[in-house]
């Protein structure tokens, strides 16, 4: 498939720019969406931390927790925010730095092939009607750029790192997400 610029970018996102991505391999070897969770500092929502960090632009001073992650060099393609609304760091044809030390399938190095959707929140905390409703519309569109993209390759971060990870964490309602992108 021919990803032009202007797709890689999903038309209702924010864009925040960050350097904290790179090349694919191979752009055209899209094949994995992993579901994220992300909340700076832990469990305390709004506030533009999580942009912050992804930026590599966190105050340390801030927050205790925050001298810890600081320094990391960590991105997503996109978060959804506890209002649904929708910020894109990295354009979907390259390589967001989400997933770690990854497999999926027995193949290692997800971020290689996959893209990278944080949701503002914590494994125990209920997600907002209005995430869902923003992840099966950003699910369908990266779908529909990337045919690879199954509803059967679409994971948590939990499944991909299990012994590292545990988000997007029991809160998170598979049932429902599966149903609504069935829907669609």
């Amino acid at each position: 498939m021919n990803h032009s610029s202007h797709s890689n970018f999903y038309p209702s996102a924010l864009q925040c720019v960050t350097s904290h991505y790179d090349d694919r391999p191979d752009p055209q070897d899209v094949s994995l969406l992993v579901i994220h969770n992300i909340s700076l500092p832990p469990e305390q929502f709004g506030g533009k931390e999580i942009e912050a960090f992804f930026c590599g632009k966190l105050d340390k001073s801030r927050h205790p927790y925050f001298e810890l992650i600081a320094d990391m060099r960590v991105s997503a393609h996109c978060l959804i925010k506890r209002s649904g609304e929708v910020v894109q760091f990295v354009p979907f044809n390259h390589r967001a730095w989400h997933a770690g030390k990854s497999s999926f399938q027995g193949r290692s190095i997800c971020n290689d092939y996959s893209i990278g959707i944080e949701l503002e929140g914590a494994d125990h905390i209920a997600y907002t009607n209005a995430q869902y409703a923003s992840l099966l519309k950003l699910s369908h569109y990266i779908m529909a750029l990337f045919p690879h993209i199954t509803l059967a390759r679409i994971v948590g971060h939990c499944d991909i790192a299990p012994l590292r990870k545990s988000d997007p964490g029991v809160a998170f309602d598979w049932p429902l997400f599966r149903q609504g992108l069935s829907a669609l």
